[in-house]
Parts: structure tokens; sequence; C-alpha cells
């Protein structure tokens, strides 16, 4: 489909499939498809800073210029290459609480595999198919709590920021491989400053090795903590 993309926002249009008005010239010599899967597997192995058009351009075999047939600007093939990235959510169970849980697990996942997702540019609310489909599949379990939708959309900001909130902790902390030795050397240099130094509670709670039982703990306690406020709120509607 082909249409003129106006004044929507970078890379809009591409993502649902509307092609720019095509101009006469040479038969394209590539698609959008393989110019966002390229970008995809820059991303994949290299990190976000390795999506660039020069880059993809020269894997392709073409130039720069001529990768602006096909994409406006580098904002345009992020965004694309962003939502091919983002990919489908998964098949979510019955109640809002288990798909909840679901939907949080998988989006933690995605970020595990692909953790440059977190230093894309959020640029407003989703408005890309892969990214809405996120969306909508909450907004479905959620719609039978009785909550308005304004409410619900304001569940789905909530679990949406816990899960990059999390995944970017997740990823600082393990980007060393020697963090966890790295930890218990820092604790034992602690304890005894601790103890000395008039802080009771935080020796307490290195000695009970409260700090070595790891993220995925922390990550089901917030999100049991948010879900039991979103219980709240259904109680009272």
């Amino acid at each position: 489909m082909t249409e003129d993309r106006g004044e929507l926002p970078p890379g809009l249009a591409l993502s649902w499939g509307v092609l720019p008005v095509q101009r006469r010239g040479p038969k394209p010599a590539l698609s959008i498809d393989q110019i966002v899967a390229t970008g995809v597997e820059f991303g994949d192995r290299d990190g976000f800073e390795a999506i660039s058009l020069q880059r993809i351009a020269a894997h392709l075999g073409v130039t720069t210029n001529a990768m602006y047939r096909y994409v406006r600007s580098k904002e345009e093939l992020i965004v694309l290459v962003n939502d091919k990235a983002v990919g489908l959510p998964p098949e979510l169970p019955s109640g809002w609480r288990p798909a909840a849980i679901a939907w949080v697990n998988a989006q933690v996942k995605l970020y595990a595999e692909r953790p440059w997702l977190l230093d894309v540019p959020i640029r407003g609310a989703p408005v890309t198919p892969n990214q809405l489909r996120w969306v909508e599949a909450m907004l479905t379990a959620l719609a039978g709590t009785g909550l308005s939708q304004h409410d619900n959309l304001g569940c789905l900001v909530l679990l949406s920021g816990y899960v990059r909130s999390y995944a970017g902790l997740a990823r600082q902390l393990g980007s060393s491989a020697d963090a966890p030795v790295q930890a218990e050397q820092v604790g034992r240099f602690l304890v005894p400053r601790l103890m000395e130094g008039g802080y009771p509670t935080l020796t307490s709670v290195y000695l009970n090795q409260e700090y070595e039982d790891g993220l995925d703990d922390d990550l089901d306690f917030g999100l049991a903590r948010i879900l039991d406020g979103i219980d709240v709120l259904i109680a009272k509607r």
C-alpha cells in the first residue's frame, strides 16, 4: 500500500506497511524488511549504537544515500527496528493477575535477550503494530476488572515502567562477570565498618545475607506489591 505519509511521526506509516508514494526510477534493489532485519541483527550482535544507516548500507552493498529511498532518517530506522525486535506478546493466561505476571515476565525476558532495546529513545506512547499488540494484550486482560479504561491504562503504564526499571537495573548489575565475587568482597569489607559506625540494621541485613538473594526475588516482590495495589483499586470500584 502506498500513500503520502504527510506529517506523521517518523516510522509510523512504514511500520504499518504504508509505503511512500513511488517515484519514477529504477526498481528498488532492497526492501524495508531487509533493512530492518539487518538493523535487528546489528543490535543483537553489537548493541544499539551499531544500528546506523551507514553500517546497514555497507552490509547490504549499497550507498548510504541509496538508503534514503527506503527510510527518511535514522530516527525512522530505529522506530522500525525497535518494533521488529519487540515482536509479539505471548498468549496470556486467563485472569488479570496471572496475565499481568506473564506479561511482565515476558518483557523482562525480552530485555534480557535484547538489552539494547533499553537504549531506544522513548518518544511518546506506543503507536507501532507490535508495541500496540503488547498494549492490547494487557488491556484485554484488565478489561474484566471493572476498572475504567483510564485506570486500566494507568495500571499498564505502572507495569511497563516497573519492567523497564527492573530490566535496566538487571543489565547494570549483570554487566560484569565478576560482580558476584566483587559483591562478596564488598560485604566483607563493609560489615565491620557498619558494626563500628552505628549501622545496626544494615549490619543485620548483610550478616543475614539478604543482599545475596538475587534480582529474581526482587522482581517477584515488587510485582506482587504492584498487583496488590491494583487489587485494592479494583475492590474500591
